[in-house]
């Protein structure tokens, strides 16, 4: 074959066959430095390509497009007087092909007995690799070198690059000898967990260790001039397993410091792999000096991990939390919180002493919606006591205690494909004011539906007419409800006055146009409803001495009420247009209008109440002295007393949109530009034909005024009840304005609006996107410290900001703008039902940061107040982008919560607990 005719050339003149060496170069450089990651090699220009393969035992230029025998090349100058090789063949273990490239020569030296590849030089062999300036194989020392070369300016360039698979180091040059496998490879930088490294001289002793000397390993983006790096004079390296290291001390920009360890051991793993966390340590008046959020991290599969932690003060308080994060993928995910605190104020002995224990627990879980198309599980968990916010000083979001109400969910619906659908849910719910500390239970929750049923619908084509839009369904909801005080949570007490309800609900409807332009609806709702607790109401006259009592029994068993009603609308849409002059900048401006009409009818029912007489003197016999009271045995009830009054009303309502057309400001635009003026204006109101007394309900009108498209909007809301007020300030059944007053009289009013906009506004081309709009976040909160929420003093910064690319680019021109934002929420409440005539809540909230220099921000959250003048919860932050590290204060002068941090930490989470965390803990006491 001509690969061997070529290994047979060499060897006459004292090479062993060249494709073995190369090979045996290439798989021992691989294996002393394929921990090196990460680091892109740089594409070489080609334009000189030889090639050796088992088809052509030639050297081809593509180059200069000349053939060269590689025999004749080798034995032109002097004839071989060995006739016939009588060398034993070495095995010939290559698997793929050998190529050599170089843009200047390849050249083959039999006086120095060495190869000589030069500029732009690379041997390629299956997936490895060498680029370099310069390589030369030197038989006669076993050995090989790749170094880069000076360009026309006397700069160092075409340094070695090794490259198998995605494994990449660049030293500055490599010494490999094939017969001992050791290599020498100077000044190399790589990458490796996160870590940038560059060093000296590698030393590789065998296939499984390597040492290095005058190591420098750091996190910053700059390798060549680190802000910072650490530096160790011994290095042994065995790959994929560890680093051990003699003296590491840190440099902050070329300065030694005494932060320092006198060795290290570092395991490599690209697994998560477990751990020790540190804790921060500090100081609080009340409890003493204290250490936070230590503990360990548990690496329990690629699914699941698992964090435990806790704070402990000398005084004796403790907490304790664990976190755990699972997901499968396209299966589920989820994360799981629970916090336990003791917290005591104090010391045991004094007067002052206090003692309170909290918890909370946080569970969120999602599926992958296409997991499983027919059945969903889902949690949304946020449940514990009522007072943990309140009690608890070391939260990540400080503003959680301005939250008064915790809320859960956990729900599992399952689809059953058919016609009718069946859906079925089952949930458990939870709410708890955390100012009264009344907690409400519903579990379990059972809910089905039947989707909707056209009994009279044709087969195929379009549904006409009243008949055929008949339709129908039925719904089940069956709940288990418990109201309890937050102290009896968990006790058999708290069941003590749990309801159980079920209810059946069959609507029946229908839809018609009437005339073309008028659409009406018309239906009627069944409802059944169970209940498993009724009460009897009776009057003892010789209870409480003679004064008489109202008693009442509780029956367990049992029993139902079963309620009907009907209702019917009409409705339409009117367009008015009026169109101005052409060549005008307002085109044209469109109202459009929305009446309706509608009728609902609920009878009463009076055979589900009793009654009983009560009279003032149980000695008499004057009927005039008692009187009859009515009650329902199912008042108190799960779903209340059915009524026993008789409704019957008429209802108004009017739906208003104003919009106007103008000329575009954009000369190519085809279309006008719509501007909407008034968006949704709604007037409602309702007149009872069977009332007594007060028919017509208050006129409620509400709506929504745009002041900028698309950015701010103000929403209002106002109603007016016609009625008049007696000396006692209670409603009577007369007009407002027969009673000397106007028309209507305003009960109350609300307006508000929210606004986000910055420093882009005014950039032409550049619009202000909210980054948080339409997101949901944990805990209801918000990124952006709007109500004073997202101060993390455990983490290195408040929130994270995406990186500006063109940040360094300004910097570099000395060319920067400041940057600012500014989130604005304000809301009025204004009250007037018993004339008290006052704004019953009237404040203003804001949130703003402003970069005042490249890699400077700062930003302040705050509200005020202008009901009861004075500033609400504040946040004030400070932040320094010290590129590798991290640096940010932030403070909260004022309220029950003061309290500052500082931090100082590196950002990469490889060296997340070299950091600094000096705060000022809430001292409620103070």
């Amino acid at each position: 074959m001509a690969l061997q005719k070529l290994s047979h050339s060499y060897t006459k003149i004292g090479f062993k066959p060249l494709q073995t060496k190369v090979r045996y170069i290439l798989y021992s450089l691989s294996f002393s430095l394929f921990c090196f990651c990460q680091i892109t090699a740089q594409e070489t220009n080609r334009t000189e390509e030889i090639r050796i393969s088992a088809s052509q035992d030639t050297i081809t230029s593509t180059q200069k497009g000349i053939e060269i025998n590689a025999e004749k090349l080798l034995n032109e100058k002097e004839q071989d007087s060995v006739k016939q090789d009588s060398t034993v063949t070495e095995p010939q273990l290559l698997t793929d092909k050998v190529v050599y490239k170089a843009v200047d020569y390849m050249r083959l030296s039999r006086k120095e007995n060495k190869m000589y590849l030069y500029d732009n030089a690379e041997i390629v062999y299956g997936d490895m690799q060498i680029n370099a300036g310069f390589i030369v194989v030197d038989n006669k020392k076993n050995e090989v070198y790749a170094y880069g070369i000076k360009d026309s300016i006397g700069e160092y360039t075409q340094t070695p690059v090794f490259k198998q698979s995605q494994n990449v180091v660049e030293p500055d040059s490599i010494r490999f000898n094939f017969d001992t496998e050791k290599a020498l490879i100077y000044n190399s930088r790589t990458e490796q967990n996160g870590f940038k490294i560059k060093n000296e001289i590698s030393k590789r002793e065998n296939d499984s260790v390597v040492y290095m000397k005058n190591v420098k390993f750091t996190t910053s983006d700059n390798i060549d001039d680190p802000e910072y790096y650490f530096y160790a004079r011994r290095i042994k390296f065995v790959p994929k397993k560890k680093i051990v290291t003699g003296l590491v001390n840190m440099f902050i920009a070329d300065v030694p410091t005494p932060l320092g360890l006198p060795f290290g051991y570092f395991p490599l793993t690209e697994d998560r792999t477990s751990g020790f966390i540190l804790p921060s340590p500090g100081e609080e008046n009340n409890r003493g000096y204290f250490l936070q959020n230590g503990g360990y991290y548990f690496a329990i599969s690629d699914y699941v991990d698992l964090t435990l932690t806790g704070d402990y003060y000398t005084n004796g308080s403790y907490t304790f939390a664990t976190e755990s994060a699972y997901a499968l993928r396209y299966k589920f995910r989820g994360n799981l919180r629970f916090r336990y605190e003791n917290n005591l104020q104090s010391e045991r002995g004094f007067p002052n002493f206090s003692k309170t224990t909290t918890y909370n627990i946080q569970w969120s879980h999602s599926q992958d919606a296409k997991s499983n198309p027919n059945s969903r599980f889902s949690a949304s968990v946020n449940f514990g006591s009522s007072d943990f916010f309140q009690q608890s000083t070391n939260q990540s979001n400080t503003g959680n205690f301005l939250n008064n109400q915790l809320s859960s969910s956990i729900s599992y619906s399952k689809t059953f494909q058919g016609d009718p659908q069946v859906n079925a849910n089952i949930a458990a719910t939870h709410n708890s004011n955390t100012r009264t500390k009344v907690v409400n239970l519903s579990l379990p929750n059972t809910s089905i539906s039947v989707s909707r049923i056209f009994p009279f619908a044709p087969k195929i084509g379009v549904k006409k007419g009243v008949i055929q839009n008949i339709n129908t369904q039925y719904n089940f909801r069956g709940e288990n409800r418990i109201t309890t005080r937050d102290s009896l949570l968990f006790k058999a007490k708290m069941f003590d006055d749990a309801q159980i309800g079920m209810q059946h609900t069959i609507p029946l409807s229908t839809n018609f146009k009437i005339f073309k332009y008028l659409s009406a609806t018309a239906g009627t709702n069944f409802q059944e409803n169970w209940v498993f607790e009724t009460i009897q109401q009776s009057y003892d006259p010789d209870a409480k001495n003679g004064a008489g009592e109202v008693v009442r029994d509780t029956i367990k068993g049992f029993d139902s009420f079963r309620t009907y009603n009907f209702s019917t609308s009409i409705g339409t849409t009117v367009y008015g247009t009026f169109n101005f002059k052409k060549g005008k900048k307002i085109e044209a401006i469109r109202h459009t209008m929305r009446p309706s009409v509608s009728y609902s009818i609920n009878p009463a029912f009076s055979e589900f109440y009793d009654s009983y007489t009560v009279t003032d003197n149980p000695n008499t016999t004057n009927i005039d002295e008692t009187k009859i009271v009515e009650y329902s045995r199912f008042e108190g009830g799960y779903f209340g007393a059915p009524s026993n009054v008789l409704s019957s009303s008429i209802g108004f309502s009017l739906s208003n949109n104003l919009e106007m057309k103008v000329k575009s400001k954009d000369s190519t635009a085809t279309e006008s530009k719509k501007i909407t003026l008034l968006n949704n204006l709604n007037l409602s109101t309702s007149y009872n034909v069977a009332g007594d007394s007060l028919k017509l309900s208050p006129l409620s009108i509400n709506g929504n005024i745009p002041i900028i498209q698309n950015k701010l909007d103000i929403n209002f809301n106002t109603q007016l009840d016609p009625y008049a007020l007696d000396n006692n300030n209670r409603k009577i059944d007369v007009w407002n304005i027969d009673n000397g007053g106007s028309l209507f009289r305003l009960t109350n009013a609300s307006a508000s609006f929210g606004y986000s906009f910055s420093s882009k506004d005014f950039e032409k081309g550049k619009s202000n996107d909210d980054p948080y709009e339409n997101q949901t976040f944990r805990n209801e909160g918000r990124p952006d410290n709007l109500f004073g929420g997202g101060t993390n003093f455990g983490d290195s910064q408040s929130y994270d900001k995406p990186k500006d690319k063109e940040l360094d680019k300004d910097i570099k021109n000395y060319h920067y703008k400041i940057p600012w934002s500014l989130r604005l929420s304000y809301n009025v409440n204004y009250s007037n039902s018993a004339r008290q005539n006052e704004i019953s809540s009237h404040s203003i909230m804001f949130s703003g940061d402003v970069e005042l220099a490249p890699r400077w921000s700062v930003g302040v959250s705050s509200g005020y107040d202008l009901k009861n003048p004075g500033f609400t919860y504040t946040n004030l932050r400070f932040q320094r982008d010290l590129e590798s590290w991290i640096m940010n204060f932030n403070w909260i002068p004022f309220s029950e919560r003061t309290s500052w941090n500082f931090f100082i930490g590196i950002k990469s989470s490889v060296l997340s607990d070299i950091k600094w965390d000096k705060r000022r803990e809430p001292d409620k006491r103070l």
